[in-house]
């Protein structure tokens, strides 16, 4: 009987680990799924982001894609109108682009920014930093890939007084992955 038991609880912790994904509603009416990657390490916190998104935006969803897929887990939130969440990080309107993340540390990551330059960012944050943003939607940059053309483009970093610095130049297509 007390193997019986200890291989029914095993079992059980095994199915549960399996369970990747859940979608649920927020106080906000707004959808919320979450992405999470089963790391076999126990080091560090896994990053996470809450994307606030329209939940009709395609270049949104392969951001979302390209973020997963350099081991950032997503909260994804959509709203019929974002512009709230914008406002409320002070965000503005020459700085902004399709969709607004937010780490747990409360920075905000808006538009099409490259995984690598999120990782940076939050591995040595800027002295009074807000966050970044790349505005608009610069052809070629994650999510907005059309064949091989590439748009190169900036990504600065927001401060809280207000202020605007470049954190990045990318002037390549290839500039944009970890491995570049």
């Amino acid at each position: 009987m007390n193997i019986f038991i200890k291989g029914f609880f095993t079992i059980s912790i095994v199915l549960l680990a399996a369970c990747s994904g859940e979608s649920t509603s927020d106080d906000t009416g707004s959808t919320v799924a979450t992405n999470k990657t089963t790391s076999t390490t126990t080091q560090a916190k896994p990053l996470e982001l809450t994307i606030f998104k329209s939940p009709t935006c395609g270049c949104c969803g392969k951001w979302i894609d390209h973020v997963e897929n350099n081991g950032i887990e997503t909260k994804v939130r959509n709203h019929q109108s974002i512009a709230p969440v914008k406002n409320r990080f002070h965000i503005p309107s020459n700085y902004q682009s399709c969709h607004t993340s937010v780490s747990e540390a409360g920075y905000f990551f808006e538009g099409h920014i490259p995984a690598k330059y999120i990782q940076a960012f939050l591995a040595n944050p800027p002295k009074d930093a807000a966050g970044l943003a790349v505005p608009g939607m610069p052809m070629g940059s994650p999510g907005m890939e059309v064949g091989d053309k590439f748009q190169p483009y900036q990504i600065f970093v927001l401060k809280k007084d207000g202020s605007v610095e470049v954190f990045a130049d990318v002037n390549t297509l290839e500039e944009q992955f970890n491995d570049a």
